[in-house]
């Protein structure tokens, strides 16, 4: 007998070699009807795994996000095995769940393919879903695996067969289908009731641009038709919040072939969009004890060199500098942090020094390949909200929950009120990718394990995930159609104070190697922008808007009045335009409400002969008439709220 032990602490007595259906068909029948996989001993498995020890066991269903993974990596399968059937001849790439659904990239052998073709993939899959075939795993040897992907002349299976090693390759079969796979997949083919085919795009094989385009299929499938539904309502809801169209019409930013690809232009409306953003924070920070650094756009070869930057990443994530010296060589900003170590080191530091807190808004350059690119969220060129605080070892924790506290400020003034963590630590058995002691990497793990702890942070570990020089703390929000986002970051690192040879005199009068910890609440302001943009769909706070109002005079007679008023809400800080426009204005306060603006000041014979102005507000109509000095008071109250004095 073995003991099986469930997630609400529960334990049960099975016969060793039960599997999990099994398990879950011990408790209830309507369980067992709605279990897709399971996670032993925190690894995910098909329902019909042997369990032969003792175990943690949890079963997978829907509404679990490995269930989840697990349903549309077996709907991956599916569509090949449609595809298959409509394209023979066609050669497989890989196929992999994806936070929503899935994609396959394939070789259709220089065959057209385009979204006129989806209609007839997905009836052909929900034909072979009603079949109900079982997803069947088959251990396999590599000279057979190689054998069976030679006769069907698929290279890119037996490119993938060559890191592979003989016992460890299985095959899972479903229907007329198979597919080299570690797994795992879901019982049969019958719980996929509706399919939706999204998009096709190119994408290089391996992402090596080098190497031949494929076609990749993106896909999403649901155990309800309901369920797409839904889906399918937030994908056009998305649609309508798309940062690049919003972006586009509010006139916040654009994209110049010129200029470059990647390399975003920030238009007048967007530039104080993006001040407003760095002025909250500037204030924050210097409150929190931060002092400001500008560093340059460019950087010796040695300083990333020093720093480890240069050897991890490789030169062709770097841009060179031409320079008539040619013994210079310069490169483009990548990151801050190494400039920020060389203004550490500019003169002698005491520990009654420490903690020294460093904040730059640095603009950086990395290069992504042009298929990569999308909007704000993937560029080439962006400013971080960076800062590096040199601390003592025994200020670590307290300097990481200040950082922990100024994140969780900056999210619910703007908005983001549902957010998880996830603490990213080192993979201990890729020893490589690291650089430092193993016990600096304890103490920098342990440090961050216990701040988010301390704080009451919801958190998830995911080991593999940390930078090449230490753990970090990663933030995720949720948006107003739910979707997860990866914003602000915090980093504990022992490793560059070392590399770049930094210290402090100790009270002892001795030597010392200060922490450094890096922090981004923001992560960078083209993505924190574009995510700004689409959570609110370009609604912006008051205190945020480019344009917090509009002065609508009726006619050009009352344009003196309108400029008085503007005037004196410019002397409060209140921001926007007066609309001297030739047009009626019923047509005025549409464009207004087109453009998202707050608030709007109707001014005309009345108003100007009582002293008053009309309000009305965006999403709530008439405010009716007022004073210029009450309205102003109902703004600044506003402001105040949304920023809560800060």
């Amino acid at each position: 007998m073995i003991k099986i032990t469930f997630p609400d602490g529960n334990i049960r007595e099975y016969n060793s070699g039960v599997t999990p259906m099994e398990v879950a068909l011990s408790i209830s029948e309507g369980l067992a009807r709605n279990v897709l996989a399971a996670k032993v001993d925190d690894q995910v498995v098909d329902a019909s795994t042997p369990i032969q020890c003792d175990a943690r066991v949890q079963l997978l269903t829907w509404n679990d996000t490995d269930g989840k993974k697990t349903f549309w990596h077996s709907s991956a399968h599916l569509m090949a095995e449609a595809i298959e059937a409509l394209y023979p001849g066609t050669k497989f790439g890989i196929g992999p769940a994806i936070e929503n659904g899935f994609y396959y990239d394939i070789d259709l052998g220089g065959k057209e393919f385009g979204s006129d073709q989806f209609k007839q993939i997905e009836d052909k899959m929900l034909e072979l879903a009603r079949q109900k075939s079982e997803y069947l795993r088959k251990p396999v040897a590599k000279a057979d695996a190689i054998a069976y992907f030679q006769e069907k002349d698929d290279e890119y299976k037996l490119e993938l067969l060559e890191g592979l090693e003989d016992g460890s390759i299985t095959f899972y079969t479903q229907g007329n289908f198979t597919d080299l796979c570690r797994g795992p997949h879901i019982p049969q083919t019958g719980f996929i009731k509706s399919v939706k085919l999204l998009s096709v795009a190119g994408a290089y094989w391996r992402g090596d641009e080098k190497r031949k385009q494929m076609t990749r299929i993106y896909a999403i499938t649901f155990p309800k038709a309901k369920e797409l539904e839904e889906y399918l309502f937030l994908l056009e809801e998305a649609k309508r919040r798309d940062h690049r169209k919003l972006g586009k019409e509010l006139e916040l930013f654009a994209f110049s072939e010129k200029v470059g690809l990647g390399l975003p232009l920030w238009l007048p409306k967007g530039t104080i969009l993006r001040e407003r953003l760095e002025n909250f924070l500037r204030r924050a920070q210097v409150r929190a004890g931060y002092s400001p650094v500008v560093t340059p756009h460019i950087g010796s070869k040695e300083l990333y060199v020093t720093s480890g930057h240069y050897a991890k990443y490789g030169k062709d994530s770097f841009q060179p500098i031409n320079t008539p010296d040619e013994g210079e060589e310069f490169l483009l900003k990548p990151m801050n942090c190494p400039h920020h170590c060389e203004i550490y080191k500019t003169k002698p530091r005491s520990y009654k020094d420490l903690p020294l807190r460093l904040a730059e808004f640095g603009t950086v350059y990395r290069y992504e390949q042009s298929g990569e690119l999308h909007g704000l969220t993937r560029v080439r060129g962006f400013t971080q909200d960076d800062a590096h605080i040199f601390c003592r070892p025994d200020q670590v924790e307290d300097e990481f929950m200040k950082v922990i506290d100024l994140v969780l400020y900056v999210f619910k003034a703007l908005g983001f009120n549902e957010f998880s963590a996830q603490v990213s630590l080192r993979d201990k058995t890729d020893r490589e990718k690291y650089i430092g002691r193993d016990e600096d990497w304890e103490k920098a793990e342990a440090a961050i394990i216990k701040s988010a702890e301390e704080k009451g942070l919801p958190y998830v570990v995911e080991y593999g995930e940390a930078a090449f020089y230490g753990p970090k703390l990663d933030f995720m929000v949720r948006d107003a159609l739910g979707r997860k986002w990866q914003l602000g970051t915090i980093q504990v690192d022992y490793q560059l104070p070392q590399r770049f040879e930094l210290e402090y005199t100790g009270s002892d009068n001795q030597k010392h190697r200060p922490v450094m910890i890096h922090r981004a609440p923001f992560g960078s302001l083209e993505r924190f922008v574009a995510i700004l943009i689409e959570n609110t769909a370009g609604n912006f706070p008051l205190w945020l808007s480019p344009d917090q109002l509009a002065v609508l005079p009726i006619s050009e007679k009352y344009e003196d009045y309108a400029n008085e008023i503007y005037l004196r809400l410019q002397e409060r800080d209140l921001r926007g335009y007066v609309d001297h426009r030739d047009e009626k204005i019923g047509r005025k306060i549409r464009d207004a409400e087109v453009s998202k603006v707050p608030f709007m000041i109707i001014v005309g014979e009345k108003e100007q002969a009582e002293g008053l102005i009309s309000i009305r507000k965006k999403g709530q109509g008439d405010l009716g008439s007022m004073t210029l000095d009450a309205f102003m008071a109902i703004a600044q109250e506003e402001i105040q709220q949304l920023t809560q004095d800060r």
